[in-house]
Protein backbone atom coordinates (compact mmCIF):
# COMPACT_ATOMS: atom_id res chain seq x y z
CA UNK A 1 0.00 0.00 0.00
CA UNK A 2 1.45 3.60 -0.66
CA UNK A 3 2.05 5.57 2.14
CA UNK A 4 -1.17 8.60 2.14
CA UNK A 5 1.17 11.17 2.44
CA UNK A 6 2.01 10.60 -1.04
CA UNK A 7 -1.48 11.50 -2.69
CA UNK A 8 -1.13 15.34 -0.87
CA UNK A 9 2.77 15.64 -1.52
CA UNK A 10 2.34 14.24 -5.42
CA UNK A 11 -0.99 16.76 -5.94
CA UNK A 12 0.54 19.62 -4.44
CA UNK A 13 3.92 18.95 -6.37
CA UNK A 14 1.84 18.53 -9.77
CA UNK A 15 -0.27 21.66 -9.17
CA UNK A 16 3.02 23.96 -9.04
CA UNK A 17 3.96 22.26 -12.28
CA UNK A 18 0.94 23.47 -14.14
CA UNK A 19 0.59 26.60 -12.41
CA UNK A 20 4.59 27.25 -13.82
CA UNK A 21 3.17 26.08 -16.78
CA UNK A 22 0.56 28.82 -17.06
CA UNK A 23 -2.56 26.46 -19.07
CA UNK A 24 -5.26 24.69 -17.01
CA UNK A 25 -5.09 21.41 -16.06
CA UNK A 26 -7.45 19.99 -17.85
CA UNK A 27 -5.26 20.56 -21.21
CA UNK A 28 -3.26 17.75 -19.50
CA UNK A 29 -3.67 14.73 -21.95
CA UNK A 30 -1.22 12.13 -20.60
CA UNK A 31 -0.32 11.59 -16.66
CA UNK A 32 2.94 9.51 -15.53
CA UNK A 33 3.41 8.87 -12.53
CA UNK A 34 6.38 7.27 -10.75
CA UNK A 35 6.82 6.12 -7.05
CA UNK A 36 9.24 3.46 -5.06
CA UNK A 37 6.74 3.78 -1.93
CA UNK A 38 4.07 1.11 -2.38
CA UNK A 39 1.20 -0.46 -4.54
CA UNK A 40 -1.88 -0.86 -4.84
CA UNK A 41 -4.85 -0.91 -7.59
CA UNK A 42 -6.35 1.40 -9.00
CA UNK A 43 -2.49 3.81 -8.46
CA UNK A 44 -1.70 6.44 -6.94
CA UNK A 45 -1.98 8.28 -10.73
CA UNK A 46 -5.82 7.97 -10.00
CA UNK A 47 -6.54 9.91 -7.12
CA UNK A 48 -3.50 12.19 -7.97
CA UNK A 49 -5.97 13.00 -11.24
CA UNK A 50 -9.21 13.72 -9.08
CA UNK A 51 -7.32 16.11 -6.66
CA UNK A 52 -5.98 17.99 -9.68
CA UNK A 53 -9.16 17.89 -11.66
CA UNK A 54 -8.16 16.25 -14.35
CA UNK A 55 -10.55 15.25 -17.39
CA UNK A 56 -11.91 11.86 -16.85
CA UNK A 57 -10.27 10.73 -20.47
CA UNK A 58 -6.28 11.65 -19.43
CA UNK A 59 -4.33 9.02 -20.34
CA UNK A 60 -2.07 7.44 -17.43
CA UNK A 61 0.84 5.48 -16.68
CA UNK A 62 2.14 4.09 -13.35
CA UNK A 63 5.47 3.09 -12.62
CA UNK A 64 6.75 1.26 -9.41
CA UNK A 65 9.99 0.85 -7.68
CA UNK A 66 12.56 2.60 -9.72
CA UNK A 67 13.66 3.95 -7.30
CA UNK A 68 16.61 6.77 -7.71
CA UNK A 69 16.08 6.71 -11.64
CA UNK A 70 12.31 7.22 -11.16
CA UNK A 71 12.34 10.42 -11.79
CA UNK A 72 14.57 10.05 -15.05
CA UNK A 73 12.07 7.01 -15.73
CA UNK A 74 8.96 9.64 -15.65
CA UNK A 75 10.23 11.95 -18.01
CA UNK A 76 11.89 9.14 -20.54
CA UNK A 77 8.47 7.80 -20.83
CA UNK A 78 6.65 11.23 -20.77
CA UNK A 79 8.79 12.36 -23.82
CA UNK A 80 8.27 9.38 -25.69
CA UNK A 81 4.39 9.90 -25.00
CA UNK A 82 4.60 13.82 -26.06
CA UNK A 83 6.33 13.00 -29.16
CA UNK A 84 4.11 9.73 -30.72
CA UNK A 85 0.61 11.78 -29.51
CA UNK A 86 0.26 15.62 -31.40
CA UNK A 87 -0.26 18.34 -29.30
CA UNK A 88 -0.18 15.90 -25.99
CA UNK A 89 0.31 18.01 -22.79
CA UNK A 90 2.16 15.26 -20.46
CA UNK A 91 2.08 15.68 -16.50
CA UNK A 92 5.52 13.63 -14.66
CA UNK A 93 5.23 13.19 -11.42
CA UNK A 94 7.73 11.38 -8.71
CA UNK A 95 6.81 11.08 -5.29
CA UNK A 96 8.75 9.34 -2.25
CA UNK A 97 8.00 8.91 1.40
CA UNK A 98 11.36 7.42 2.92
CA UNK A 99 10.80 8.40 6.08
CA UNK A 100 8.58 5.85 7.63
CA UNK A 101 9.41 3.20 4.27
CA UNK A 102 12.47 2.43 4.51
CA UNK A 103 13.23 2.69 8.10
CA UNK A 104 14.22 -0.17 10.03
CA UNK A 105 15.28 -1.08 13.41
CA UNK A 106 19.21 -2.28 13.24
CA UNK A 107 20.20 -5.13 12.07
CA UNK A 108 23.32 -6.99 12.79
CA UNK A 109 23.67 -8.46 9.20
CA UNK A 110 23.59 -4.94 7.91
CA UNK A 111 25.55 -2.93 9.81
CA UNK A 112 25.20 -0.29 7.45
CA UNK A 113 21.54 0.59 7.78
CA UNK A 114 21.20 3.18 10.41
CA UNK A 115 23.67 5.53 8.24
CA UNK A 116 22.48 4.67 4.94
CA UNK A 117 18.82 5.33 6.16
CA UNK A 118 20.43 9.06 7.47
CA UNK A 119 20.91 10.39 3.98
CA UNK A 120 17.23 9.68 3.08
CA UNK A 121 14.42 12.22 2.76
CA UNK A 122 11.07 12.82 1.47
CA UNK A 123 9.85 14.43 -1.71
CA UNK A 124 7.39 15.42 -4.83
CA UNK A 125 8.42 16.89 -8.52
CA UNK A 126 6.58 17.42 -11.12
CA UNK A 127 7.66 18.34 -14.72
CA UNK A 128 5.00 19.19 -17.43
CA UNK A 129 6.34 18.09 -20.85
CA UNK A 130 4.95 18.50 -24.55
CA UNK A 131 6.83 18.22 -28.19
CA UNK A 132 5.03 21.00 -29.82
CA UNK A 133 5.42 24.55 -27.57
CA UNK A 134 3.06 27.21 -28.95
CA UNK A 135 4.80 30.16 -28.90
CA UNK A 136 1.71 32.64 -27.79
CA UNK A 137 1.38 30.71 -23.68
CA UNK A 138 4.41 28.30 -23.55
CA UNK A 139 8.06 28.96 -22.82
CA UNK A 140 9.93 25.40 -22.98
CA UNK A 141 12.98 25.17 -20.45
CA UNK A 142 14.80 22.49 -21.63
CA UNK A 143 14.38 20.50 -24.89
CA UNK A 144 14.81 16.72 -24.10
CA UNK A 145 17.17 15.37 -26.95
CA UNK A 146 17.40 11.95 -26.57
CA UNK A 147 16.81 9.53 -23.53
CA UNK A 148 18.88 6.22 -23.03
CA UNK A 149 19.01 3.67 -20.79
CA UNK A 150 21.50 1.26 -19.78
CA UNK A 151 22.07 -1.43 -17.69
CA UNK A 152 25.31 -2.83 -15.83
CA UNK A 153 25.72 -7.00 -16.48
CA UNK A 154 26.02 -8.74 -13.33
CA UNK A 155 24.62 -5.94 -11.22
CA UNK A 156 21.35 -7.06 -10.53
CA UNK A 157 22.05 -8.02 -6.63
CA UNK A 158 24.07 -4.88 -5.48
CA UNK A 159 21.04 -2.34 -4.74
CA UNK A 160 17.62 -3.82 -4.72
CA UNK A 161 13.96 -3.21 -2.70
CA UNK A 162 12.06 -6.50 -1.91
CA UNK A 163 8.76 -6.83 0.09
CA UNK A 164 9.18 -8.27 3.61
CA UNK A 165 7.31 -8.61 7.20
CA UNK A 166 8.08 -4.96 7.85
CA UNK A 167 7.86 -3.40 4.46
CA UNK A 168 9.61 -2.37 1.48
CA UNK A 169 13.36 -3.37 3.08
CA UNK A 170 16.15 -2.10 0.84
CA UNK A 171 20.11 -3.85 0.23
CA UNK A 172 21.65 -0.67 -0.99
CA UNK A 173 25.29 -2.12 -1.39
CA UNK A 174 26.56 1.39 -0.04
CA UNK A 175 30.44 0.90 -0.36
CA UNK A 176 30.40 -1.08 -3.70
CA UNK A 177 28.16 1.62 -5.12
CA UNK A 178 30.91 4.95 -5.60
CA UNK A 179 33.25 2.48 -7.16
CA UNK A 180 30.55 0.84 -9.25
CA UNK A 181 29.79 4.38 -10.62
CA UNK A 182 33.85 5.17 -11.20
CA UNK A 183 34.27 1.87 -13.21
CA UNK A 184 31.37 2.48 -15.31
CA UNK A 185 29.75 6.72 -15.73
CA UNK A 186 31.67 7.63 -18.46
CA UNK A 187 31.49 4.33 -20.71
CA UNK A 188 27.12 5.12 -20.45
CA UNK A 189 27.78 8.96 -20.43
CA UNK A 190 30.01 8.84 -23.74
CA UNK A 191 27.87 6.02 -25.41
CA UNK A 192 24.59 8.31 -24.78
CA UNK A 193 26.21 11.38 -26.32
CA UNK A 194 28.10 9.58 -29.23
CA UNK A 195 24.81 9.66 -31.69
CA UNK A 196 24.44 13.29 -31.00
CA UNK A 197 27.80 13.95 -32.09
CA UNK A 198 28.98 16.02 -28.88
CA UNK A 199 32.79 15.06 -28.05
CA UNK A 200 32.86 12.79 -25.35
CA UNK A 201 35.59 13.97 -23.37
CA UNK A 202 34.11 17.79 -23.43
CA UNK A 203 32.37 17.18 -20.56
CA UNK A 204 33.12 20.33 -18.94
CA UNK A 205 31.20 22.06 -21.77
CA UNK A 206 27.83 20.63 -20.12
CA UNK A 207 25.52 22.01 -17.11
CA UNK A 208 24.90 18.92 -15.25
CA UNK A 209 21.62 17.54 -13.47
CA UNK A 210 22.49 14.71 -11.63
CA UNK A 211 20.65 12.16 -8.86
CA UNK A 212 23.09 13.00 -6.14
CA UNK A 213 22.55 9.51 -4.52
CA UNK A 214 25.46 10.63 -1.61
CA UNK A 215 28.26 12.64 -1.56
CA UNK A 216 30.76 9.66 -2.27
CA UNK A 217 29.25 9.32 -5.56
CA UNK A 218 29.44 12.87 -6.87
CA UNK A 219 33.42 12.86 -5.64
CA UNK A 220 33.27 9.56 -8.41
CA UNK A 221 31.74 11.55 -10.89
CA UNK A 222 33.91 14.22 -10.44
CA UNK A 223 36.86 12.61 -10.16
CA UNK A 224 36.42 10.18 -13.35
CA UNK A 225 35.10 12.87 -15.42
CA UNK A 226 37.40 15.49 -14.65
CA UNK A 227 34.99 18.10 -13.90
CA UNK A 228 35.61 21.55 -12.48
CA UNK A 229 34.87 22.51 -8.89
CA UNK A 230 30.78 23.51 -8.82
CA UNK A 231 30.06 21.54 -12.18
CA UNK A 232 27.83 19.14 -9.37
CA UNK A 233 27.66 21.79 -6.79
CA UNK A 234 23.51 21.75 -6.89
CA UNK A 235 22.82 18.10 -6.80
CA UNK A 236 25.48 18.20 -3.58
CA UNK A 237 23.00 21.64 -2.00
CA UNK A 238 20.08 19.12 -3.15
CA UNK A 239 21.54 16.37 -1.54
CA UNK A 240 22.50 18.39 1.56
CA UNK A 241 19.11 20.44 2.20
CA UNK A 242 16.89 17.58 0.89
CA UNK A 243 18.33 14.13 1.70
CA UNK A 244 18.25 11.40 -0.98
CA UNK A 245 14.14 11.48 -1.88
CA UNK A 246 15.07 8.72 -4.40
CA UNK A 247 12.99 9.06 -7.55
CA UNK A 248 12.16 12.51 -6.95
CA UNK A 249 15.66 14.04 -6.21
CA UNK A 250 16.63 14.77 -9.81
CA UNK A 251 13.27 17.10 -10.46
CA UNK A 252 14.47 19.23 -7.62
CA UNK A 253 18.01 19.34 -8.96
CA UNK A 254 16.20 20.41 -12.20
CA UNK A 255 14.11 23.06 -10.35
CA UNK A 256 17.10 24.63 -8.83
CA UNK A 257 19.17 24.17 -12.23
CA UNK A 258 16.11 26.31 -13.65
CA UNK A 259 16.35 28.62 -11.18
CA UNK A 260 20.10 29.47 -11.06
CA UNK A 261 19.34 29.99 -14.59
CA UNK A 262 16.99 32.23 -14.59
CA UNK A 263 18.85 34.65 -11.60
CA UNK A 264 22.21 34.04 -13.73
CA UNK A 265 20.56 35.04 -17.00
CA UNK A 266 22.45 32.31 -18.09
CA UNK A 267 21.81 31.44 -21.67
CA UNK A 268 21.29 34.68 -22.84
CA UNK A 269 22.54 35.97 -25.73
CA UNK A 270 24.80 32.40 -26.19
CA UNK A 271 22.85 30.52 -28.40
CA UNK A 272 22.23 26.99 -27.36
CA UNK A 273 24.09 25.04 -24.50
CA UNK A 274 23.80 21.46 -23.84
CA UNK A 275 23.67 19.49 -20.76
CA UNK A 276 23.00 15.92 -19.05
CA UNK A 277 20.38 14.81 -16.70
CA UNK A 278 21.41 11.65 -15.12
CA UNK A 279 19.95 9.14 -12.14
CA UNK A 280 21.57 5.98 -11.25
CA UNK A 281 19.45 3.37 -9.46
CA UNK A 282 18.44 -0.32 -8.79
CA UNK A 283 20.04 -3.03 -11.52
CA UNK A 284 22.65 -1.49 -11.78
CA UNK A 285 20.80 1.23 -14.07
CA UNK A 286 21.50 4.25 -15.76
CA UNK A 287 18.87 6.64 -16.97
CA UNK A 288 20.32 9.83 -19.28
CA UNK A 289 18.80 12.56 -20.95
CA UNK A 290 20.59 15.03 -23.23
CA UNK A 291 19.32 18.28 -22.63
CA UNK A 292 19.42 21.39 -24.72
CA UNK A 293 18.66 25.04 -23.46
CA UNK A 294 18.23 27.54 -25.86
CA UNK A 295 18.47 31.35 -25.54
Amino acid sequence: MPSRPLYPSSAAAAAKAIADWGRPAGDITHLVVSTSSGAQMPGIDVRVASLLGLRPTVRRTMIYFQACTGGAGALRVAKDAAENNRGARVLAVCADVLSAMAFHAPDEARPEGPAAHAIFGDGAGAVVVGADPRAADERPVFQMVSASQATIPGTELLVTGDFGAAGVEYNLATPEVPVLVAENIEGVLAAAVAPLGLASGGWNSLFWVVHPGSHLIMNSYEKVLRLEPGKLAISRRVLTEYGNMIGPTVIFVLDEVVRRRRLDGEGEGKGCEWGLLVGLGPGFTAEVIVLRACK
